[in-house]
């Protein structure tokens, strides 16, 4: 199945006290260039997240985002008791010495104390990690089923339009095999008529010298292989396409093939009508070259 290198992929989720946003996109790539930004102090986020990635995406160059938010408040109030044993002390050291003067003091009070700097703050709340990180790889095969969901959705309609093309690949090289037929019986009446020609004018000549000529000429131009070969290439892409897992490399090489054959059958083709037929090649290959460029 041919699928897309391009995707993306949005997801939210949330585990009191934290809530958190994926967005996961692709392009076009040479290679597999994985790209991911989470939170550093979430304990073996990101090496999870990178070999869940690496086994289900080949090629694209891929970047992965990850907010994560804590929420404000969640710990509550607690006394800081080292912090009260010294406002304590201090203050029955002051009434001491008040005493010791002979000044009176009104007695302290609790709502007195709490507002004193550093006795009354806000709990620390130990945060569970570890179930966060749990929690975040789990829903991220959610966010890569998504993403290649995406991939695969464009990839059927790009498979569709590279079909379309190795059909008209499929035709043109017929149709070259057709005028090369016709072409090579054209020629095999030219070459006998000058042929005649040349022996009507000529004493001593080496029959053997021209057959081999003959035979160089005939070659020279003789397009069957290329044919062939080009017949051979389209079976090739069909059956790849056809087959399981990422095949964009292995076409992309054999798009460097067709350009091969195609370029030769134009070089050897010593005809109008069959050159221009290799253009056509050449043009629709040209295409499905830039349409390769996109599978995975």
């Amino acid at each position: 199945m041919i699928r897309s290198m391009t995707g993306f992929a949005t997801k939210s989720g949330a585990l009191p006290p934290h809530s958190w946003s994926w967005e996961m996109r692709a392009v076009n790539g040479k290679g597999l260039d994985l790209r991911i930004r989470v939170p550093d102090w979430i304990p073996g986020l990101e090496a999870g997240l990178r070999k869940a990635a690496t086994a289900c995406i080949a090629r694209g160059n891929v970047t992965l985002g990850l907010r994560v938010v804590r929420e404000e408040g969640g710990g509550g109030l607690a006394v800081n008791d080292a912090q009260l044993a010294t406002v304590l002390e201090a203050l029955a050291r002051i009434e001491m010495a008040a005493m010791d003067a002979g000044v009176s003091l009104a007695p302290s009070k609790a709502t007195d104390i709490v507002t004193m700097r550093g006795v009354l703050e806000q709990a620390a709340v130990e945060d569970d990690n570890t179930a966060l990180a749990e929690a975040l790889l789990a829903q991220f095969g959610d966010v890569l089923e998504d993403f290649n969901t995406m991939r695969s959705a464009e990839g059927a309609a790009l498979g569709q339009v590279l079909r379309d093309q190795l059909a008209q690949i499929s035709d043109l090289t017929e149709k070259a095999g057709a005028l090369a037929t016709a072409r090579d019986s054209q020629n095999v009446q030219t070459l006998k008529r000058n042929l005649a020609r040349v022996l009507d004018n000529t004493d001593g000549i080496d029959p053997d010298r021209i057959a081999a000529e003959l035979a160089l000429i005939a070659v020279k131009s003789d397009i069957t292989e290329e044919i062939d070969r080009l017949r051979a290439h389209v079976t090739a892409a069909q059956t790849l396409m056809d087959s399981a897992g990422p095949v964009g490399r292995k076409l992309d090489f054999l798009m460097q093939e067709f350009n091969r054959e195609a370029n030769t059958l134009c070089a050897k083709s010593q005809n109008s009508d069959l050159t221009q037929v290799g253009l056509a090649l050449k043009a629709v290959i040209d295409q499905l070259r830039e349409q390769v460029q996109n599978v995975e």
